[in-house]
């Protein structure tokens, strides 16, 4: 685990669009909607053997949650949420149940790794699937023109390899895009603005954290971007450094 991990984010993608520099050139942006995310349990070193926090999102109805599930969000005095993801951090990370995340967890040009479920395209070609060219359009080939010609050798080894490209189910698959750059934020709506393709569809949830590749911004908030009661975002800055105004990092 990396010293002084912080949690990460859930976030469902709203869709794409585009901002603008100050020298007019457009930024191909993601947009996250980060809207009701509480942590929902703590995980501790002397009861559980390592620290993390649970973090849930958007609400659900109890009728359709288990009876384990019920009773899960009545220890921690919350609404049953519709989704649940449990984030390792360091110790002195550790967030109180109940807290409320907000947008401004990451700040303007931090690099982050957002993970998500791609697409699914359903039962993929060799084409579609792998980017093969096909069999030739004449010559003696018929009706086979889209397919992948052979998968294996002769008699020795007389098998298939594993792990040959072949036709087959495509996408819906876990991926993480790593060092993508935070462009803007905006805590009072719960958005953050990310340069370039997340991984996942419309509406669906993405994980947002820290870069794996990049050190923590000395300027993130610690433990982390929390909401007050009155619904702004509480911001913590390190060694004792004045919290910057709210809607105060989305100025470059």
């Amino acid at each position: 685990m990396r010293p002084q991990q912080r949690t990460g984010l859930i976030a469902r993608k709203v869709g794409m669009t585009r901002l603008f520099d100050q020298d007019g050139s457009h930024v191909p942006v993601t947009v996250l909607h980060v809207d009701n995310v509480q942590v929902v349990a703590q995980r501790t070193d002397d009861k559980d053997g390592y620290a993390a926090v649970q973090l849930g999102i958007g609400r659900a109805k109890a009728k359709h949650r288990t009876k384990a599930e019920r009773g899960h969000f009545a220890k921690a005095k919350l609404e049953p949420k519709s989704r649940l993801v449990e984030f390792r951090v360091a110790p002195e990370n550790l967030i109180e149940v109940g807290a409320e995340l907000s947008a401004g967890h990451f700040i303007v040009g931090q690099k982050v790794d957002v993970t998500g479920t791609t697409i699914g395209k359903g039962f993929a070609g060799v084409i579609k699937r792998w980017g093969f060219k096909g069999l030739r359009a004449t010559h003696g080939v018929s009706i086979s023109h889209r397919s992948h010609g052979s998968t294996g050798q002769r008699q020795d080894p007389g098998r298939v390899f594993k792990g040959k490209k072949m036709a087959g189910h495509m996408g819906d698959r876990q991926r993480t895009q790593q060092k993508l750059l935070v462009v803007s934020t905006d805590a009072e709506r719960g958005l953050i603005m990310i340069r370039g393709a997340v991984p996942g569809a419309k509406g669906s949830y993405v994980l947002v954290k820290d870069s794996a590749k990049f050190p923590i911004p000395e300027a993130a908030p610690k433990p982390a971007g929390l909401k007050t009661a009155g619904g702004t975002p509480a911001l913590e800055s390190p060694a004792g450094a004045p919290a910057p105004a709210a809607g105060q990092e989305n100025k470059e």
